[in-house]
Parts: C-alpha cells; structure tokens; sequence
C-alpha cells in the first residue's frame, strides 16, 4: 500500500479508502469484520463510513458495526484514521423538527456524540458535511466545530458534495476566524463524470484540501462486468447508463485488455494520477473485491495511455473558465 498526506494535514492516510456503505445492507456484519480485517491487513488505514449509513430505519447500523470491530481490539481503533459524515435524518436521535437534513449546532453536537456511541471510540479523525446546508451560517457551523476539535473529539474537518464556490465560502469565514478550516472534500469524480475538473478539483488544489473520490466505479459502469450484464439484472437507469455509454464501455475494454490490467484498477489508477486527488473510495462487498482492487496503487499510466483515455471519455476541456472561454 501506499501513503500520502491528507491535504495540507500532517496525517497520511492510505492511497485506497475503504468504503462501508455496503456494511449492514448488502455485506453482513461477520463478512463486513472480516473485508476491514483483510484491508487493514494490507495496510489501507483509511476508512470512510456515514451516521446515516444502514439507511432509512437501519440508520446508524454502519456504524453500529464498525464500532463492534473496533471493540475487538488488537489495535484496530489505533491504526485507522476514520472519517464518518453528518447531515441526514437519523431516527434515534429524537430531534423532533430538528431531525429534517441539514448541519445546525444543534444538531451536529448530537449527531457527533451518537456517531461516538455506535463506533465506540472517543474521537473521529475526519469529521466531514455530508452535503452543503444552504440555510447555517458559517459562523455557527465553524463555532460548533472549533469546539469539539478543542475538545478533541474532532481531529478535524471535511466536507463532501461542495461546489467550488462552496469551498471558497466556506474557507474564507474559517480564515477570519484563524481557524484551519476545511482539510478536504469527498466528491463525486470519475471516467464517466469529469464535471470536478471544471471548480472542485482547481479550488481544492489551490486551498491545499485533500479530495477522497466517491463513486470512482461510475457505480459499476467501470467495474468491468456492466456491458457482460444479464438481461434482468440491472435496473431500468442501469441499462439505460449501459446503453448510453456502450461504445465508450467497448473501446475501454479494449484498451484495458491490451494493457493486460482488469477495467476497475484502471479506473482508479487513472484517478490517483491526477495530483488533486487524495484517495479513490473502494466498496468491497467480498473479500475478493477488496484484493483485486489492492493492485491499482501499483498501476502506473503513461501518457499514451492517459491521452486515450481522454479521448475516448472526454473531460470538460480543463478548468474553468478556459475550459469554455479565453
């Protein structure tokens, strides 16, 4: 495995983040033990997870299970740096009218402490905004967060699913404040959707912010079984995606057989090329899914490669404006 600093942080963090989304939904707990265990066994100390994780009535079961891994000890809380988001309802949390989606003190001060109840730890690394709240000021979001890293229960500060102009705002009422602010931003980016590269990818890099990729797979798009799919197995969007993007998935499959490396380590090897980029998140649902993944950080692309690439899933043209002015 390899490591690198999170953003402008001292803390390193691995180059593939596991994703747990699938933990208490599509992956059981006693599966769900044994994926962290391979991946903390290959050294990918970097685990992503969510409080509304579980879903719905199932809320907090992610969680609820990583903190039962923890809890077996062995070191296992001590080696991972952990990231986990608020911003979406949670139905224990008995917040009456304040339980609807959103970030105000109120509620991040209680949602804070029942993501450390189910995980079963005193602090989380990575404290990240699941989605921008429109309506709080930065003033009482940057107060509430100031405090609870004060009170070290927060090492420190993400966000995910921000615009460009987001990051901008929000970094510049941290600044008045002397306050670090933000240390990265979890975003939607991959082959198929390139939008990032337009405000999020240059706004992060000029702020130091480390950016975590969610999705890289295109939710499967990517993974290399989409176009080999059974009629039957996919939902109606998936088949439309499939279609929509059926000669680019071709012409991919193509370069990836010839490059002898299986369709997702090219995917994310194609994401860690690019500087802005922290750590693709990964979403095992097997013990195989995580090893076969492993050999990504290892892939080295070369620019023959990249321009095909890009050529065959063309990107915004760069940055903004100069992707679409003078």
């Amino acid at each position: 495995m390899k490591y690198t600093y999170l953003g402008k942080t001292g803390m390193k963090v691995s180059s593939l983040c596991l994703g747990t989304m699938n933990f208490g939904v599509a992956t059981d707990e006693k599966d769900a033990f044994r994926i962290m265990d391979a991946a903390l066994d290959a050294g990918i100390t970097f685990f992503d997870t969510a409080n509304v994780y579980g879903w719905g009535e199932n809320a907090g079961l992610t969680e609820t299970i990583i903190g039962k891994w923890f809890a077996q000890g062995g070191g296992r809380r001590e080696k991972v740096v952990l990231a986990t988001k608020v911003y979406g309802q949670m139905n224990d949390a008995n917040d009456g009218p304040n339980d609807e989606a959103g970030l105000s003190l109120y509620k991040i001060r209680r949602h804070l402490e029942g993501s450390l109840r189910r995980l079963q730890t005193d602090h989380i690394e990575l404290y990240q905004m699941h989605h921008i709240d429109r309506r709080t000021s930065w003033e009482e979001l940057w107060g509430g967060f100031e405090a609870m890293v004060d009170q070290g229960k927060v090492d420190y500060i993400g966000s995910s699913n921000f615009a460009g102009w987001h990051l901008a705002k929000v970094q510049s009422a941290a600044e008045k404040r002397n306050f670090m602010g933000l240390v990265s931003e979890q975003h939607h980016y991959n082959l198929v959707n390139r939008n990032a590269e337009l405000e999020v990818l240059p706004a992060a890099l000029d702020y130091g912010l480390g950016v975590v990729v969610w999705s890289p797979l295109a939710g499967g798009l990517l993974g290399g079984s989409a176009l080999n799919a059974e009629k039957g197995t996919r939902t109606s969007q998936g088949k439309a995606s499939i279609e929509r993007h059926r000669q680019q998935l071709e012409q991919y499959t193509k370069l990836c057989d010839e490059l002898g490396e299986s369709q997702a380590n090219v995917a994310l090897a194609w994401l860690l090329s690019n500087p802005a980029v922290t750590a693709p998140i990964i979403g095992p649902r097997t013990i195989d899914q995580l090893e076969n993944t492993l050999r990504a950080v290892d892939i080295q692309l070369d620019q023959a490669t990249l321009d095909e690439l890009d050529r065959i899933f063309p990107g915004p043209g760069g940055a903004a404006p100069e992707a679409y002015a003078w």
